[in-house]
């Protein structure tokens, strides 16, 4: 069965999407912990991060660092914090979340709920710094 991952990243499910290339797709987080709080994916469906080769998983980590510096233009944040926790969804993603305090990557606290205008003005400041 495909995770909620791969429908988005074949379509069947919309996103907010930030960046894509042949292998990995970013986009926004609709139940952010902060806004602009973003996820980053292989287009291969892969349950556990640390399966995923090493030239892939090297790979990956450099499509989300340009994520992330995209991310740090378009958000005021001291920083841009990496998470990967992989409990919720069967298919490994990073998290990239702008953050001030380390409360802010802190995933037992309420996520919002912005509105799809608010998600898609984020997604179209964090693509215009990419």
């Amino acid at each position: 069965m495909a995770s909620i991952f791969t429908k988005i990243i074949s379509g069947e499910i919309p996103s907010y999407k930030i960046a894509e290339n042949d292998k990995f797709l970013a986009f926004l987080d609709v139940f952010p912990l902060v806004h602009g709080h973003v996820l980053v994916v292989p287009k291969k469906e892969i349950d556990y991060i640390f399966d995923i080769d090493d030239t892939d998983l090297s790979e990956m980590m450099i499509f989300a660092k340009g994520v992330a510096k995209a991310l740090k233009k378009s958000v005021e944040c001291k920083r841009i914090g990496v998470a990967v926790i992989g409990l919720e969804v069967p298919h490994a993603h990073i998290h990239l979340v702008p953050m001030n305090t380390a409360n802010d990557v802190n995933f037992t606290q309420a996520k919002l709920k912005p509105s799809p205008e608010e998600l898609s003005a984020m997604a179209d400041k964090i693509r215009s710094n990419y």
